[in-house]
């Protein structure tokens, strides 16, 4: 199979599922978390001796709560502590730790953590791949600063602008995230907007030759219902005005979302994906998309 430019660029391999992946974690370990396991039944096809519907995997009921939120890696008996809540514009966060990292979740689930930062930083990788001095990238979501700590690490940025809605996000990487990221926001290259990115991008009159977005959990599960907007047919051909001929927008995702690389296509015509495989659950993906 031949390598696109890009996946050829950083040395990514195919990905079974489609797309493309640098495998930068494997655990020798099998865990299956209390309250989220599954019984095997019999083959398909085969009878099963109690009668339960046939299928490889049957969801088994639950009788007392997960020991943590899906997602995190903070298990109730690790005893995290929790550093801070408060009411944001789309709803609850809670910052809590288990005394070397640090978690976000919003509403009840888990939204992000500063365990690993692999996607996030292909997110720009990808994004910056053929730019050239003086590049201006427009990040989407700071998150726990690892996307925004890539972009500054390329020589080629000039400037970096962040979109955030949420305060409390921005405050946090001034404080309590700052080490994890370089304290990437005291760099004179960035200029943070505390508004919805939406919003911003309907009125912001600047071109980028790059922009990636780390919005919720991407396209296809997002915990606060405004942010599907910002994945719709309009948003995108609204982020494809805000780029620069020859630029990239990227997009990070928890999963896959059917039909969203056809949207993308519509919009931009040449599209990629990449998968990420991470230690819990199935890959992470990016999916990039460039303005002719």
């Amino acid at each position: 199979m031949t390598r696109p430019p890009v996946a050829e660029a950083l040395d990514l391999e195919p990905h079974p599922e489609g797309g493309w992946y640098r495998e930068t974690y494997r655990s020798s370990v099998r865990v299956e978390p209390p309250g989220l396991g599954a019984e095997r039944q019999a083959p398909r096809g085969q009878a099963s001796p109690d009668g339960q519907p046939r299928g490889d995997l049957v969801p088994r009921r639950l009788d007392r709560p997960p020991g943590r939120w899906l997602g995190s890696a903070m298990w109730s008996t690790d005893s995290p502590r929790v550093l801070e809540r408060v009411e944001g514009r789309l709803g609850e966060l809670v910052l809590r730790t288990d005394g070397t990292d640090f978690e976000v979740i919003s509403n009840g689930v888990f939204l992000m953590d500063t365990r690993n930062g692999a996607s996030e930083r292909l997110l720009v990788r990808v994004a910056l791949a053929g730019v050239r001095a003086p590049a201006r990238l427009l990040l989407g979501g700071l998150g726990v600063g690892f996307s925004l700590a890539e972009a500054l690490a390329c020589d080629l940025v000039e400037r970096v602008t962040v979109v955030e809605i949420e305060a409390a996000v921005i405050r946090w990487n001034r404080t309590y995230l700052a080490a994890h990221a370089g304290r990437a926001l005291e760099d004179p290259r960035v200029e943070v907007v505390c508004a919805d990115l939406r919003d911003w991008l309907g009125s912001a009159r600047q071109r980028f030759e790059a922009i990636c977005l780390d919005v919720d959990n991407g396209p296809g599960w997002t915990v606060a219902e405004a942010n599907g907007a910002l994945y719709s047919k309009a948003s995108l051909a609204l982020l494809r005005e805000r780029l620069a001929p020859g630029g990239a927008l990227t997009i990070w995702s928890a999963n896959s979302l059917d039909g969203f690389t056809a949207r993308l296509r519509g919009a931009f015509g040449r599209v990629e994906r990449f998968a990420v495989e991470v230690p819990r659950g199935g890959p992470d993906l990016v999916y990039a998309a460039w303005r002719d």
